[in-house]
């Protein structure tokens, strides 16, 4: 498989060493480089990457701004000199965050990882294809992907910089740094509904609504207004009272 990568830097010596990195290494191709986001943004609209080499402070739209507004199937690695900035770079799903000055060890540990993420992907939008749908999702967690059965999945929460999935059997939900959009984003939606900008539920595994909440266990999810009627058009689907 071949990455086609696009690199953003205003500085030269930074661009050009990305680059230098980018031509030696076998599964990248390079198909456009840009001293600014504002042209870069074009490019990507018009012709959107596997992966962006992305720097953070540049003028007029910085590397954060620019990363809110990339798709989702661009997977973005950050180079920037300034490690404060790392948090906020997970926060818009970024796959990797490099600290300048990078070295070839360094680029090349970050580029692998995006092979294999779009190694993982591939094969399971494969096994979707060949089943029509989609039986599980890899999410990244400690530096490391896990696949989570969607079957198994009851609800997900989301707090400030993190998502939470609580899955069937495990003792501890499975802890994510990425938003609930990009979390959103993975699962089917015709078996996964929003029911609060904090929770996601699985509504099959739903055994009890009790006053405008859903009940797991201990745990009481509240269905707030916003989608109240998307929610309440799935029960009245189903229920048997109307």
């Amino acid at each position: 498989m071949t990455l086609r990568c696009i690199i953003i830097d205003d500085e030269p010596l930074a661009l050009g060493l990305i680059e230098s990195y980018v031509k030696k290494t076998p599964f990248l191709e390079l198909v456009g480089k840009f001293d600014n986001a504002i042209d870069g943004m074009q490019e990507i609209r018009n012709n959107p990457p596997d992966l962006l080499f992305l720097d953070i402070q540049m003028p007029d739209l910085n590397g954060l701004e620019l990363a809110k507004l990339v798709s989702n199937d661009t997977k973005i690695i950050f180079t920037s000199a300034f490690q404060q900035y790392a948090l906020e770079g997970f926060k818009v799903n970024a796959l990797d965050y490099l600290l300048k000055p990078i070295d070839y060890a360094e680029f090349l540990n970050a580029s692998n990882k995006a092979l294999d993420w779009f190694n993982i992907t591939k094969t399971t939008q494969y096994s979707d294809n060949k089943e029509n749908k989609k039986r599980s999702i890899f999410v990244k967690t400690d530096y490391k992907l896990i696949q989570i059965e969607l079957d198994k999945i009851t609800h997900i929460e989301g707090l400030k910089d993190y998502v939470k999935i609580y899955v069937e059997g495990e003792q501890y939900p499975i802890l994510s740094l990425m938003s609930m959009k990009s979390m959103e984003a993975l699962l089917p939606t015709d078996q996964f509904i929003r029911v609060h900008k904090s929770y996601i539920v699985q509504p099959q595994k739903i055994k009890v609504i009790e006053r405008n909440r859903i009940v797991f266990g201990k745990t009481y999810i509240p269905i707030s207004d916003t989608y109240k009627e998307n929610f309440q058009n799935f029960v009245n689907k189903y229920s048997i009272f109307n």
